[in-house]
Order: C-alpha cells, then structure tokens, then sequence
C-alpha cells in the first residue's frame, strides 16, 4: 500500500489528508485540520499565509513524526486567482490578498476602457469576475503598487505553498488558467493581452501540468515534519480541478457541481468553447487534468449559508450545517427566492438577504429555516439557469449531476437541486478535492495510468447516493421568479 498527502485548503478551512492506495481502492483520513481565516489590516484583506504553512508542516509533521510513515508525495491544492509576489531573493514582496478584498471594486470596467471585454474573453476564454488575477493585477498597477513593479515572479497560492515546501517556483496549469491572464487555445501565458494592459510579463513563469514531479521537500521541511526525500508534486493544485478529477462519472451526458464556499457548475470537454454564446452565459474555460477543458460558471454556493451562520453566532445563536438543514427541510417553500451571485462581499448577511427581498418586492424570511431554505432553493434554481446555459452552449443534453465536495453531504441541497432541474443527481464523495489530489499525484508517480483508472477507482471507493427528481408546478412558478431577480 502507498501513501500519499494531500493539502487541501479550502476559504474556510483547510486539511492535510491521508491518501492510501491499495487492492484497488482509495481510503482518505484527515490527519489535521485547521481554520483558514483572512486577516483584515488598514490596507486590505489579507489570506494569514504563513499561518496555513506554519500549519501544512504541523500536519505533514503527524504523517512523518507522529505515524512514522513514508509517503509517496505531497501534493497542495487551493482555490483559484489569489496569488503572492516573490522578489528576486525569493522573499515575498506582496502576500496574498484575498479574493473578496474592495481594492477590486470597478476595476474590470477600467481595464475594458483599455482591452474591451469582448477583446478579453477572446483572448483568455475566461467568466469575468471582478477578483480575477488580471483584475487583481491592474488594480495594483491603478494603485502604483511598490510591490507590482518591483516583482520577479507571481506564484498563485498552491505554487506559493509548493515553493516553501520544495523550493521550485513553478505555475501549475490548471491553477493558472483560472487567471485570466492565460490563452486556453494556444496553451500559454496571455502575453498580448497582458502588454495591452502594461502589466510586467517577468513575473509569469514556467507552467507545468498536473502530475509535474517539482522536487523534494527542503532539508529545514524534512526537519520539522520528519519526512526527508519525500516527493512534492504538483498536482492539480486548483481544487476544482482536483474535485472534477474525482468525479465518479461514465460517458459525456453529464455535468459536475463542485459544492463548497463555492458552487462551481460545469462539463468537461476537448477543446475550450470560445464564442459569443459562451461570452453571453459568462463561462469559463479552464484546463483540467490530462488538457481537457473545464466549461463552467462560478456561482456563490453555501457561502451565504456559511455567511448567514457567522452572523447568528455573533449573536449568540449557535447552529451546525445539519441543524439548518433539517430546519430548512421543515420550513415552507419559496418564501423567498434571491440570486445568490448578488451577495459578494463578507458580513451582515441575514440582513442583506433580507434587504434584497424587500428590494424585490417579496417579504423576507421570517425564521432561521426560512433563510437557510431560500437559499438553498435559490442555489438550486441558479443550477438549473446555467446548466441550461451549458446545454444551450455545448448542444449537449446533460443527464446526469453529479455533485461531489462537501456540499454533496447536504441531502436538502441535493433532493432540492434534483427537484429544480428534473435530473438524477448522484452526489459524493464528499472529499472528492483530497481524493483528486491523491490520485493525481499517483497518476504522475507512475502508480495509476491515467483519469479513467483513476474514476474507476473512486467509483470503487465511495458510497454515492442518488437523488431522483420530484417535479412540481411550484418550481416553475419559482423559476420564472428567479429569472428576473436582479444581480445587485
């Protein structure tokens, strides 16, 4: 049997993870978990990235000091678009802001003055987000960032961790095509645009593909975590990209919903979609494991879930995600309905659900159950829009969801999703992210041949459950509703 680590960083959370490869299947056990909470200074929101490597050793540390195990390789997978800057010593000169951070606020509009937003997609096939790296970047060339001019590599989050962990600086590719700084067509960094927009091409490295062996962990690494020689790969370091690797999928007549923080709601194909239909729907076109593309829309899942529970234990009530799942279950349906892609920022959430509703012309949630309800019903209503923009895209009739990540435990969520969009959904497993990572890693160590071994295995692996679809009048009425919802 073999063993190999996965860190999974998540924006709440993040693990390290136990893979252990034997008698064809994949068993995962958390070795440490600990929180991921931004930091908020006078200059900005801020991801605590010494805090998450300070803790990727503690819990690589139980795996070498504590277990006494040598595994086969450590891989690091994170969210995508956040980045740190090195300078030419290697030290960092920027640490990474977060996504949600307001210096983003505008930007986008600003940079379309210079390289208009058909120009863009064009060029990088990618969903316009305010947060992106391109924007994220031109917000510091607005600002005259010190750190911007200065720079001698851009490192996205899991290339940063891999540098502390190995020493190799390295862009890993399915991580740097959620840039928008990278052309999905000729499979390269997006310089033309990037000189468009007077950004400095120095700080764009080498990419190298998922399964990439970047090196062995650093002598002072090895130290603390009592794992000399251990191999660091890159794996498929955007945690999407991990999670779709890990889709226990057959055939082409399905589609993947990563359920987390995020919901991300796509099918993956051979070549990148890049067209005016793909620009109307807003998708994205990001590389997957193996060059194939990831055709997908970003929606804000149970962020506002999660958002809504922070709100309610500041104020001294406490709920666990099963606890408002079973209250949503019982509550009454489409009281509201909202779109959850209008709710960006951090903060005062239940207040601003309900601020919404009256901006809309409806009564706001009156209970605990009736918020947590409209929005995963809500959730479920903005699954069926985009598939059906996914369909309009690709002409291909989607059968199957299948719902993998930590959303795919909620099984309101699921019967609810089911419900909306009148598919089977087949939901698990759960730690679909770790179990990519793993798997990739054993893909570019030689142990496993390639992604369809690697499906087989997980299919192997998991106990998924299925939800069948029960249709009712009243989702159509709220469909209709939903599709007028402003995104504001």
């Amino acid at each position: 049997m073999n063993y190999y680590l996965a860190v999974d960083l998540g924006a709440e959370s993040g693990r390290v993870m136990l893979g252990a490869l034997g008698e064809g299947k994949l068993e995962l056990e958390q070795l440490h978990r600990f929180p991921n909470e931004p930091v908020q200074t006078p200059s900005g929101l801020y991801w605590d990235c010494f805090r998450l490597f300070y803790e990727i050793e503690r819990g690589l540390a139980v795996a070498g000091r504590e277990r006494k195990l040598r595994p086969a390789g450590v891989g690091v997978d994170t969210w995508g678009v956040d980045f740190g800057l090195l300078g030419r010593d290697g030290s960092l000169v920027a640490c990474p802001m977060h996504y949600r951070d307001k210096r983003n606020d505008g930007v986008p509009e600003k940079a379309f003055a210079i390289a208009p937003r058909e120009e863009i997609f064009a060029e990088t096939g990618l969903q316009f987000l305010q947060f992106n790296t391109l924007f994220q970047l031109y917000a510091m060339k607005l600002a005259g960032a010190p750190a911007l001019q200065v720079a001698d590599r851009l490192l996205m989050m899991p290339d940063l961790m891999n540098y502390w962990l190995c020493g190799e600086k390295a862009n890993e590719l399915t991580d740097a095509s959620t840039t928008q700084c990278y052309n999905p067509v000729r499979r390269c960094w997006a310089r033309n645009l990037l000189e468009r927009l007077d950004l400095p091409l120095n700080i764009f490295g080498e990419i190298v593909r998922p399964g990439t062996r970047l090196g062995t962990l650093l002598p002072q690494v090895a130290e603390i975590t009592g794992l000399p020689g251990v191999p660091v790969y890159a794996t498929a370091s955007h945690d999407t990209a991990a999670a779709v690797a890990a889709v226990p999928a057959e055939g082409e007549d399905w589609c993947y919903i990563s359920s987390g923080t995020w919901s991300l709601v796509g099918v993956e194909l051979a070549e990148p979609v890049i067209n005016s239909k793909s620009l109307e729907w807003n998708l994205t076109n990001e590389i997957g494991f193996g060059g194939s593309i990831r055709l997908l829309k970003n929606v804000a899942g149970l962020w506002l879930l999660q958002e809504c529970r922070r709100s309610w234990m500041a104020e001294g009530a406490e709920y666990d995600y099963g606890e408002l799942s079973r209250l949503a279950a019982e509550a009454k349906p489409f009281a509201a309905v909202i779109h959850p892609d209008a709710f960006l920022h951090p903060g005062c959430m239940p207040e601003r659900i309900a601020d919404y509703c009256r901006r809309t012309g409806q009564a706001p949630p009156a209970s605990v159950g009736e918020f947590s309800r409209t929005i995963l019903e809500s959730l479920a209503l903005r699954y069926r829009q985009v598939l059906e923009g996914l369909e309009s895209v690709t002409r291909r009739r989607i059968k199957i969801i299948h719902i993998v990540g930590g959303g795919s435990r909620n099984h309101v969520l699921n019967q609810l999703v089911a419900d909306a969009t009148g598919r089977l959904v087949v939901a698990g497993p759960a730690e679909a992210t770790a179990a990519g990572n793993v798997l990739v890693q054993a893909i570019g160590a030689g142990e496993l041949a390639g992604l369809a071994e690697a499906r087989a295995l997980v299919r192997r692996s998991s106990d998924l459950m299925m939800f069948e679809p029960k249709t009712s009048d009243a989702w159509a009425e709220a469909y209709a509703r939903f599709v007028s919802l402003p995104l504001s």
